[in-house]
């Protein structure tokens, strides 16, 4: 078996996506084809000895599709400014029309010259060019629907489709009956139907195009971590280059402030690098000669020369976006529960119609009976309030999650929630902070917290090591000022020092103290801190320790919480990290995780994903790193959290806007409530289309019951309004938890 990318043009939905795959899957040497709307592109695997990627893309054309050839890079067609003119030109067209058409039934003023009685033509001839205006428009909706129908594979486009001109077909004959003289089929024009039906498939179009553009232009702002050029040394000589003039091999360098170009070996010189995006190790890492360094890594304070060994689609980053694209790929579809029951209830409603039609005219009936009885059977079948019964649910259900902070960008997602029973947390920015904060404070002095602080952190300003960073971050939070340093000077490898108030002041690790030899008579402290995971900053002042403090990334508030209800709510809870064992399994413990697992790799984290898929297990992926996005990507629910990366917030479907954890479990309940909502909603639906397209067929015709397009339209208005108000209960839900 050969495997094989395709770019394809002409996709618009989702139900462009599926049919293509469905037509791919039907023929013989292909194994398996999986298209991706988002990316644009099918991957397939076939028989090379069958087929060719020729043939493969003969069959893309059949479908009523374009290859462009192998997928090589994400391309992006933003919603530019003509697309959305002409967007605002149809809303704009759709309230003029349903103005005109119906503005008169409801006893709005009218205008004179396009008034149904006075202007029959006016009022005619304006409706047919506004429609014909809006099946342009939405001419890509119908053609697919069509081509769904040859392929034998019918949707609610396929149902659209025929509803969508046969509604026109029939205002054209009635347009031509008036013009004969009958004058009161007038009232039987449902020009305005069509074009309304296409105007809301094209808005719902239309937003999910800018959602899937965001998502590749996350995708895109990946792969610019690294920098565009970097400066290589060639016989003793500095040189810069653009990345994709370094080979392997190249002498690289990267002085403090920079980030790193390529993967690669160091052959000269020691820094801290923060990795946080690929490992999740919180604190920055020291580096030195032999060790492996990783593109897109920032070099905070040290000079480097470093070996390339990975370049292009080899470096770590490359192999990220690679694992995003095909998590994305081979993730099974949620069928929507409108189109697979379309699959079925299409068909059926089509022959139904034309065997009516076929047998009105057999009995000798009309033709504008026969007509109008097979227009009330579309019209009446065409599931409107079916189609609602899931998405008006979502789209309310969606509104409560937004206004708790939690965006979903999915609407399977809300479908699916309530099946989690396993939830995998990254450590680092999700059930910790992700930054180094002070910790703790062990005080010998006689000063107060704050003004102990506030020397350090003045001092500290003054340092490019990340460990500063949280003493400053904690000054900006409190508030408080920086004083006067003199004789600043950085100690490399020990710490640093420098005057405030005729006062020399030392901050360093253990080291400093062999260097002033200085007794450490507070050993027992420091090891207390360490076991928590700490850094530890000693303070001195004249040769004396005056205080030690411990700089640590600290568990968010609501960890321990969130864990012991889920725990009530038997749902297992696993900590996924790149970060070290001992760590990770301190703050596991802690917050009341009992499955850890460290040390891992992001194509780790996706293969951990899998396992547990392959268990049966319905997965959660809580993360907030790129290093988190494939296996953000991979698992049946994403859950991105605040503060999270681009790549991270696009990969997932769930972003929590709030730093509220417990949003997790709000998510949940709000999906039990929605399905149930769901379940209802279908059961009115399903009895609204078994009550009246027997009706619509004339079944009661002896009992002088009998129903017209017009009523039909009103009924199945009833119906759908029905579905509304039954899903509109979901606004409280919110505040049930």
């Amino acid at each position: 078996m050969k495997k094989i990318i395709l770019s394809i043009d002409g996709m618009t939905c989702s139900a462009c996506s599926n049919g293509l795959e469905k037509y791919l899957n039907k023929q013989t040497g292909i194994s398996s084809a999986v298209v991706n709307l988002v990316m644009a592109n099918a991957t397939i695997q076939y028989d090379e000895r069958i087929l060719n990627k020729e043939k493969i893309e003969e069959f893309v054309k059949q479908a009523g599709f374009k290859s462009l050839g192998e997928f090589k890079e994400i391309k992006i067609e933003k919603k530019g400014k003509k697309e959305k003119a002409k967007f605002i030109t149809f809303t704009i067209l759709a309230i003029i029309l349903m103005y005109i058409s119906m503005g008169h039934m409801i006893n709005l003023p009218t205008i004179p010259i396009l008034n149904p009685h006075t202007n029959t033509i006016n009022y005619m001839i304006t409706l047919l060019i506004l429609t014909i205006a809006f099946i342009i428009y939405g001419s890509d909706i119908i053609k697919n629907g069509y081509k769904n129908l040859i392929h034998k594979t019918p949707n609610m486009d396929t149902l659209v489709g025929i509803g969508v001109i046969t509604s026109f077909a029939y205002s054209l004959y009635n347009m031509y009956l008036v013009f004969k003289g009958n004058h009161s089929q007038v009232m039987n024009l449902y020009f305005e139907s069509s074009a309304i039906v296409i105007y809301f498939i094209k808005l719902g179009r239309y937003i999910d195009g800018i959602s899937r553009d965001k998502t590749k232009e996350a995708i895109q702002k990946l792969v610019t971590i690294t920098p565009n050029t970097a400066i290589i040394k060639r016989n003793g000589i500095e040189k810069e280059v653009t990345l994709d003039e370094i080979n392997k091999g190249d002498i690289v360098v990267v002085r403090a402030g920079e980030k790193i170009a390529v993967d690669g070996e160091i052959i000269e010189g020691r820094a801290h690098l923060d990795e946080t995006f690929i490992t999740g190790e919180s604190k920055p890492v020291a580096k030195q000669v032999g060790d492996k360094v990783i593109a897109g890594s920032l070099n905070y304070d040290g000079y480097l020369e470093y070996k390339a060994e990975k370049i292009g689609k080899e470096s770590t980053v490359s192999e990220i976006v690679r694992l995003v694209i095909e998590a994305s790929n081979t993730k099974a579809p949620i069928a929507k529960i409108a189109d697979t029951v379309s699959g079925y209830f299409v068909p059926l409603v089509l022959i139904i119609s034309i065997i009516t039609l076929i047998t009105y005219l057999i009995m000798g009936q009309t033709i504008e009976t026969a007509i109008t009885t097979f227009v009330t059977i579309l019209v009446i079948a065409c599931p409107c309030s079916l189609g609602l019964a899931t998405p008006l649910a979502i789209i309310v259900s969606e509104g409560v999650c937004a206004t708790n902070g939690i965006l979903i960008k999915k609407s399977e997602t809300l479908e699916n929630a309530q099946k989690v029973d396993t939830i995998v947390f990254d450590k680092t920015g999700t059930l910790t902070y992700g930054k180094l904060k002070v910790a703790e404070i062990i005080n010998y002095s006689n000063m107060k917290e704050n003004e102990l602080l506030q020397i350090v952190g003045s001092l500290e300003a003054k340092s490019t090591h990340p460990i500063g960073k949280a003493f400053t971050q904690y000054l900006e939070e409190n508030k408080i000022s920086t004083i006067e340093i003199k004789d600043f000077e950085n100690l490399a490898g020990y710490g640093i020092i420098g005057n405030i108030n005729e006062k020399e002041i030392i901050l360093g690790n253990a080291k400093i103290l062999n260097k002033y030899n200085i007794e450490n008579k507070h050993k027992e402290d420091e090891d207390s801190l360490t076991k928590k995971g700490n850094s530890i900053v000693y303070v001195i002042e004249n040769k004396q320790v005056i205080a030690i403090i411990g700089v640590n990334d600290i568990i968010k508030e609501d960890a321990k919480d969130i864990i012991n209800k889920l725990s009530k709510m038997k749902i297992k809870t696993i900590m996924l990290t790149g970060d070290n064992k001992e760590t990770a399994e301190k703050i596991a413990k802690e917050i009341g995780i009992s499955t850890v697992i460290a040390n891992t790799l992001p194509s780790e984290k996706v293969n951990m994903i899998k396992k547990l898929k392959n268990e049966n297990k319905f997965v959660m992926m809580c993360g907030d790193g790129i290093n988190d996005s494939p296996a953000l990507a991979s698992s049946d629910i994403g859950v991105s959290v605040n503060g999270a990366t681009d790549i991270a917030r696009d990969s997932s479907e769930v972003v929590l806007t709030k730093n509220n954890l417990n949003n997790i479990i709000k998510l949940i309940n709000i999906s039990k409530r929605t399905v149930r909502n769901i379940k209802q909603n279908l059961f009115w639906a399903f009895l609204y289309n078994c009550l009246m397209i027997p009706i619509a067929i004339g079944v009661l015709k002896p009992f002088n019951i009998v129903i017209s397009p017009m009523l039909a339209s009103l009924a199945m208005v009833l119906s759908s309004m029905t579905v509304i108000l039954n899903a509109l209960r979901l606004r409280n839900s919110g505040k049930k938890d």
